[in-house]
């Protein structure tokens, strides 16, 4: 939520209203003087200026007038935490469900920055919730990928689609469990996320469940609702081998206790252990020989783990004798 000092809104009110003042009060207001209100309008949203939003409102000001990029007064309230002028724009007759040119509505908005409050005031008025941005997101999908638990569990309970997806194909499901955000992760798949869908590049849930931020916790609660831990992604990597190139030791230890392909190759013939040498963790190179990883094994130039960890002593030291 925006915070202003008490004198320098007071300061913006009075400018508004001169401006307002300015243009008159015609019958019907001239193109040029719409304008100048609806941006006054905005401005008064932006700043919570609740009396000067009845002030313009009452000169003739179009409660859903906007911008060049379509952007309106309440999204400017929704945007900036302001309850109490988004409350009273809706009252005036605002549009909710209104789009930005890149698609963008209130409640995507509320999703984006994390207004509980807001967005359960939009949902109860009636906003939609499977509204698409431009890029394909809806805002759970925003709730999850920022991890805001309470909005998911709103969207939710207004029936918010787990299966939605971006225009990359990305789901509720897969941002979450790419940023290890398990409660959200629990949350969709009891609403019943799908955990075999794909993204444009044949990521499952549980690939992006093996990045840099997944966690253990996550992973274990997609193959405990019957996610396939050896799924391929279309340049033939696993989630275990996405842990260990992303050095996540923690999921690649999980990942063999649940019994998954500790040697399957990608399409270019790399292993979970020839990532974990090439990204140089020793723990990880650990993990993988302690559970009998073949090093022996070659990728599509023809060279084997031993071979990548010849400048790497720590590693060749590990990978001795095996």
């Amino acid at each position: 939520m925006m915070h202003m000092e008490p004198w320098r809104r007071s300061v913006i009110s009075l400018v508004i209203l001169l401006v307002a003042t300015v243009i008159g009060l015609p019958a019907a207001v001239a193109a040029d003087d719409a304008d100048k209100l609806g941006q006054s309008l905005r401005i008064a949203a932006a700043i919570d200026d609740d009396d000067t939003l009845i002030a313009l409102i009452n000169q003739g000001a179009n409660v859903n007038a906007a911008n060049q990029y379509g952007k309106t007064a309440l999204m400017n309230a929704v945007e900036n935490g302001n309850i109490t002028a988004a409350s009273m724009l809706i009252s005036m007759g605002a549009d909710i469900n209104r789009k930005t040119v890149d698609g963008c509505t209130a409640l995507t908005f509320a999703a984006e920055n994390g207004e509980i409050e807001l967005t359960a005031l939009l949902l109860e008025r009636g906003a939609d919730v499977e509204a698409h941005t431009r890029a394909g997101q809806t805002s759970l999908m925003l709730a999850a990928r920022y991890g805001v638990t309470d909005m998911v569990e709103q969207l939710l309970f207004k029936n918010a689609n787990p299966d939605a997806t971006d225009r990359h194909q990305q789901t509720s499901l897969m941002y979450a469990a790419s940023r290890g955000y398990d409660r959200i992760v629990g949350m969709l798949l009891a609403a019943g996320a799908k955990t075999e869908l794909r993204d444009e590049h044949g990521l499952t849930a549980v690939i992006h469940g093996a990045s840099e931020s997944g966690s253990s916790e996550t992973m274990a609660l997609l193959l405990d609702s019957g996610a396939d831990i050896n799924a391929k992604a279309n340049d033939g990597s696993t989630a275990l081998i996405w842990a260990a190139s992303n050095a996540n030791a923690d999921v690649v230890d999980l990942l063999l206790e649940r019994g998954a392909t500790i040697d399957a190759q990608d399409n270019q013939g790399l292993t979970a252990l020839m990532e974990a040498v090439s990204v140089n963790t020793a723990e990880t190179v650990r993990l993988l020989v302690r559970h009998h990883a073949d090093v022996s094994l070659r990728n599509a130039e023809g060279k084997s783990a031993i071979d990548m960890a010849q400048r790497r002593p720590a590693i060749r030291g590990i990978l001795a004798g095996h």
